[in-house]
C-alpha cells in the first residue's frame, strides 16, 4: 500500500480552520522540520529548512486563524513578524507567553501595531502601551497551556495557531490541547540538531501517539503531515 493511499484525501488542509466549532477553542500548532526531525543546526541555523511552499502555507495559516501565539524564546531567538505576507489574508492578533518578563520591547512583533498584541504571564510584568496582559495562575510550576487557550477564547479568539517553538509546541500536545498538527517535512538530513518534538517517555509503543493524518505533497518537496489529533488512526494500531 501506497503512502497517498494510507492516507485520507483531502483537497484543502485549510479546510478544518474554516469549518473549526463556534462553541470551544480549536488549535492548530505548526512546525518545520526536517526528515530526521530537526528544526534547527546544533549551532540554531533554522533558516530555511523548508521550502517556499511550506511558507506559503505558514502564511496561510496565519490569515485563516484569530490569533498565533509563540513562547518567548522564539521571540528572543528569531525576531518574527508574525503578519501574513506571502497571501492575501489579515494579519492575525499576536500572543507571547512569557512567565519571567523576558519580552524584547523592540521585537519586529511586539512594536508593529497592525493587529493586536497580547502577552501571557503569571504575574504583573514590565508594562508596555503597545501589549495587554494577560494573567493566568500557575499550575505544577508553569502556565497550562489549556487556561492559555480558555484565557484566550474567553477575548474572543477561538481559531489559535501555536507557532513556535519546539517547546511550545510540545507541551501544548502533551496537555492535549492541539486539535490539528502540521508538520512540515523538508527533503533534507540534518544530522544532529534541535529536536523538533519531545514529549514525556513511554515505555511502549502501544502509548504512542497515533493521529490519523492527510498527506500532502507540495511542488517544492516538502510534504505536509496535517494530523488529526483527536482522531485515533486505527489502523494502525
Amino acid at each position: 500500500m501506497t503512502l497517498m493511499s494510507q492516507s485520507r484525501m483531502a483537497p484543502d488542509p485549510l479546510a478544518s480552520l474554516r469549518d473549526a466549532p463556534t462553541d470551544r477553542p480549536f488549535v492548530v500548532a505548526q512546525l518545520g522540520q526536517s526528515l530526521d526531525g530537526r528544526i534547527a543546526t546544533p549551532t540554531g541555523a533554522s533558516r530555511y529548512i523548508n521550502g517556499a511552499c511550506a511558507l506559503d502555507h505558514l502564511h496561510r495559516l496565519r490569515a485563516h486563524v484569530d490569533a498565533v501565539l509563540v513562547g518567548v524564546g522564539t521571540v528572543v531567538a528569531d525576531d518574527p513578524a508574525l503578519t501574513v505576507r506571502r497571501v492575501e489574508g489579515r494579519n492575525p492578533a499576536r500572543v507571547f507567553i512569557d512567565p519571567n518578563g523576558r519580552l524584547p520591547p523592540d521585537a519586529k512583533c511586539v512594536t508593529s501595531d497592525c493587529a493586536d498584541r497580547f502577552v501571557i504571564r503569571a504575574l504583573p510584568g514590565p508594562s508596555n502601551p503597545g501589549l495587554t496582559e494577560i494573567l493566568v495562575g500557575v499550575a505544577d510550576g508553569i502556565i497550562p497551556p489549556s487556561a492559555i487557550v480558555a484565557a484566550l477564547f474567553e477575548r474572543g479568539m477561538r481559531r489559535i495557531l501555536v507557532e513556535g517553538g519546539a517547546r511550545t509546541i510540545s507541551s501544548f500536545i502533551a496537555a492535549g490541547c492541539i486539535d490539528r498538527l502540521h508538520v512540515l517535512v523538508a527533503p533534507m538530513i540534518i544530522g544532529s540538531g534541535v529536536p523538533g518534538l519531545v514529549l514525556p517517555p513511554i515505555d511502549g509503543l502501544e502509548d504512542a501517539l497515533r493521529p490519523a493524518v492527510d498527506v500532502h505533497l507540495f511542488p517544492d518537496g516538502d510534504v505536509l503531515f496535517d494530523c488529526h489529533m483527536r482522531e485515533e488512526n486505527r489502523a494502525a494500531r
